[in-house]
């Protein structure tokens, strides 16, 4: 394989990305190209934080092709299907670690993104596949819809965006909800754990549930902690001072504290690590595009490519 920098994906990684990306085999009109040509600039595109036009021809073919290729893969839900069939086959291997830990971060808006209209109230964009809370613009698979906002929101930093990830016990991206940089990270934890969805391997329902879920203290209230206790997930999420505080001055009445697995907790620096890691395309650190479900296809790409890794 050529050491040539526009070259992204290994040949392990597309022998199994490649065969579950759609085929017109069978079916009228005009072939797709290269398809891992395309995907290569694809990828090249989100890392190095360069405008559509300038994906480089010579080594990936017409920017539109590039470009209307990942469109049509966002639209009908492509990317997320190649995620559920990597997770599938992760987890019937038993690669899965199923203590998930739950964090957020936020990605400037360049001025190309934020030059449409915005309604008043934002909302964020989420996968396909399930229904998600109230606040969110949904639509079965094959035909995903851009929610209100664009997920961009108005925060200390200006126009920014907010991704909601949750990574499994090694680090690697099981979901992503993207929303406005002002929405509060502990209001999104339904949305984020709602949005996991793992095929089984075999027969039976996908595994949405995990075992445990790690997060910092922007994510407990009541309202969590009950929602986890109700699905049998054991809570790794240390009080704010001001609950601790709240529960003393109530004395007996204000019950016992909830308990904090202190070693558990360690494992939280995954998600920070998966930021880390995903912040090296450009295109994800700063955020171009003006389409939530656009944006947030970029980071399903990136799990795809992580999941691959591992076979």
């Amino acid at each position: 394989m050529s050491s040539s920098r526009f070259e992204s994906l290994t040949d392990a990684q597309w022998a199994r990305i490649g065969p579950l990306l759609p085929s017109n085999v069978g079916k009228r009109g005009r072939p797709l190209a290269d398809s891992r040509m395309v995907v290569d600039g694809i990828i090249y595109r989100y890392r190095a934080g360069v405008p559509w036009r300038d994906v480089p021809r010579e080594q990936f073919g017409p920017w539109k092709t590039v470009w209307k290729r990942y469109r049509r893969y966002t639209k009908d839900g492509t990317w997320d299907k190649v995620l559920q069939a990597l997770l599938a086959d992760a987890d019937g291997r038993g690669l899965i670690d199923w203590t998930v830990s739950v964090d957020a971060t936020i990605a400037r808006a360049h001025q190309h993104a934020t030059n449409t209209t915005r309604p008043e109230q934002d909302t964020g964009a989420t996968s396909n596949h399930t229904p998600v809370p109230d606040g969110f613009v949904h639509s079965p698979l094959g035909g995903a819809r851009e929610p209100a906002g664009h997920g961009i929101g108005r925060s200390r930093g200006g126009l920014t965006t907010k991704t909601h990830v949750a990574v499994d016990g090694g680090g690697l991206p099981l979901a992503a909800v993207v929303t406005g940089g002002q929405r509060n990270d502990g209001a999104m934890l339904a949305a984020v754990l709602a949005d996991i969805r793992v095929p089984r391997s075999g027969p039976g329902r996908p595994r949405t549930r995990p075992d445990a879920v790690i997060a910092d203290r922007a994510h407990t209230s009541g309202v969590n902690r009950r929602m986890l206790a109700g699905r049998g997930v054991r809570a790794v999420i240390p009080q704010k001072r001001d609950e601790i505080a709240a529960r003393k001055r109530k004395g007996s009445a204000g019950g016992r504290p909830p308990g904090l697995d202190a070693e558990t907790y360690k494992g939280r620096n995954v998600v920070e690590r998966h930021f880390n890691h995903i912040k090296q395309w450009r295109g994800i650190a700063t955020r171009y595009d003006k389409l939530a479900i656009t944006y947030r296809a970029a980071w399903v790409l990136g799990a795809c490519l992580a999941w691959s890794r591992i076979f």
